[in-house]
């Protein structure tokens, strides 16, 4: 089935063909390179059972390398309407093993997207890598891990340890649910049209259990207080959670004066704990 996937015709030909020059306002990058593509495919492990989802596929490179690398069941979620006509053939080379959906990524339901273990491997589009992941952390029961490729600066947002310049709220959110690796980065000129920054490989994979206390909606509510106005210490920026501030320090046994670039993953699960009995 491979080969039928890679005799196809390459893919810049497959772009001219169709018209599908990158739209800036999806956020739109092509990953041209099939090693490179491998590469992030190969990364995901074993991709023969379950399910393997990609969102925003394009012209189809990844999702070839996707299919190359032995995804059994492949279901793409593309909105682009251009990008059907293109990615058709590719549906026909997989030989049933390709769903190809044209929706809104953001408006899918990846808790019955498909059969176990679920896999999401995707280049995101830029405009909405981070409401999608923030989206999919709320499913993380539903998926056993996310091979994710989002400009450097986001990758490094993800994968931040507490003190450090990136560490902010996505570290929280991303950490307290999932294992989080920096796997490789890719340099602009890999992409067609290059961006102007640098893209990065991360793979996130849910706990069975959050190892930490909290709620996921709780915690967006905590984290988005705290790192609101980052300049400020948490007996400050805490008050427009509604409760009392004090009572919320004294449960958590934070230390209000901090602010909350130096409070770690665990620290914002006590946080989030003792918001939940307060509320």
């Amino acid at each position: 089935m491979s080969d039928a996937v890679q005799s196809l015709p390459p893919l810049r030909d497959v772009i001219a063909e169709h018209g599908l020059a990158a739209r800036k306002g999806l956020g739109q990058h092509f990953l041209m390179d099939l090693n490179l593509t491998l590469k992030i495919a190969r990364a995901a492990g074993d991709l023969s059972a379950g399910t393997v989802v990609e969102v925003g596929p394009g012209p189809g490179g990844l999702t070839r390398a996707i299919l190359m690398a032995g995804a059994g069941r492949l279901i793409a979620i593309e909105k682009d309407e251009r990008c059907m006509a293109a990615l058709a053939p590719l549906v026909d080379a997989a030989g049933g093993r390709m769903t190809l959906l044209n929706e809104d990524a953001l408006k899918i339901d990846y808790s019955t997207i498909g059969a176990a273990p679920v896999k999401i491997i995707s280049n995101l589009p830029y405009n909405v890598g981070t409401p999608l992941l923030v989206g999919w952390l709320e499913k993380a029961e539903a998926i056993a891990s996310m091979t994710l490729m989002f400009q450097k600066e986001v990758a490094e947002r993800i994968t931040a340890p507490p003190g450090t310049e990136h560490y902010g709220r996505l570290s929280v959110l991303c950490n307290w649910r999932c294992r989080t690796d920096y796997l490789f980065t890719l340099p602009a000129r890999a992409f067609t049209p290059p961006p102007k920054v640098d893209s990065a490989v991360v793979q996130l994979t849910p706990y069975d259990k959050p190892p930490y206390p909290g709620r996921m909606d709780l915690l967006q509510r905590v984290t988005a207080a705290a790192f609101g106005q980052r300049r400020k210490t948490l007996r400050r920026s805490l008050k427009q959670l509604g409760v009392s501030v004090d009572a919320l320090l004294e449960r958590s046994g934070i230390d209000g004066s901090l602010r909350a670039e130096t409070i770690d993953v665990e620290g914002f699960g006590r946080l989030t704990a003792a918001y939940e009995a307060l509320i």
